[in-house]
């Protein structure tokens, strides 16, 4: 994806595709894609499953669109992804306290790094979701770490920037929860960044809350301002970024 929002090889499709889903119109961007091939079947159930993430609604239609993406694999690697959403999907049913799906989440996952050889492109983004399931749901910051270090090189070896900004994040977080208040900065930067320059929208105010936590007044409340722009201009999305964004109350007085 480059920064001007066109796909390699400017494919219309996916330029439609994408520029509905940086803006959080994942539904629309669904309806772009005929699920009568594993690759489109297994697109149009990721972008069910990020809103999933994104709006924590909408469950069922993800877990039927990625019913579809799974009957329709049929090579290692398309059983692998599909997997990978499967343990993408159950992640962020946990992680939302939806319903508790961690099982099934370090299964699915399981099932997809014995399916995706290590080098693989989609490697990366296994990593990376293993990565999510260390920090998040088993409390284990070092296997966090490792994963995230692996999912970051292999999104820099097959130039995939979005991945990057997901990787430059998470690694952050963990420097500022370590202490490391320079690195944890340095990550931010550059998620916010790759984002902006994506045009990324959905993911830019979270990227924007994150940097402001390691800055000081006034940078900081600018950055949490343009984060708090954005969300609204999205609609409330991510829903899950309101808690952050919510107004500080007011000092006690005597």
């Amino acid at each position: 994806m480059s920064g001007n929002g066109k796909t390699p090889g400017d494919d219309p499709l996916q330029t439609a595709v994408w520029r509905l889903r940086s803006r959080g119109c994942w539904a629309d961007a669904a309806a772009l894609l005929l699920p009568d091939t594993p690759a489109a079947a297994l697109q149009r159930a990721s972008l069910l499953v990020e809103r999933c993430l994104y709006t924590e609604r909408d469950w069922e239609e993800a877990e039927d669109a990625l019913r579809t993406a799974e009957a329709l694999a049929h090579t290692d690697d398309e059983r692998g992804a599909a997997a990978c959403e499967r343990g993408y999907l159950a992640y962020a049913s946990t992680l939302l306290a939806v319903r508790d799906r961690a099982d099934e989440a370090r299964a699915a996952l399981g099932r997809a790094a014995a399916l995706i050889p290590p080098g693989a492109p989609q490697r990366a983004l296994l990593d990376f979701r293993r990565g999510l399931l260390a920090e998040n749901l088993t409390s284990s910051p070092q296997a966090a770490r490792a994963a995230y270090r692996r999912a970051h090189a292999g999104a820099t070896a097959h130039a995939n920037p979005l991945l990057l900004s997901f990787t430059w994040r998470h690694l952050a977080g963990l420097a500022l929860r370590d202490g490391e208040l320079a690195e944890a900065r340095h990550g931010f930067t550059e998620s916010l960044r790759i984002r902006e320059e994506l045009g990324y929208l959905v993911g830019t105010a979270p990227a924007l809350v994150s940097l402001a936590d390691t800055e000081t007044e006034p940078e900081a409340s600018r950055l949490r301002e343009e984060a708090r722009r954005l969300f609204r201009l999205l609609g409330g999305v991510p829903t899950w970024l309101a808690r952050q964004l919510a107004p500080l109350p007011p000092a006690a007085t005597a």
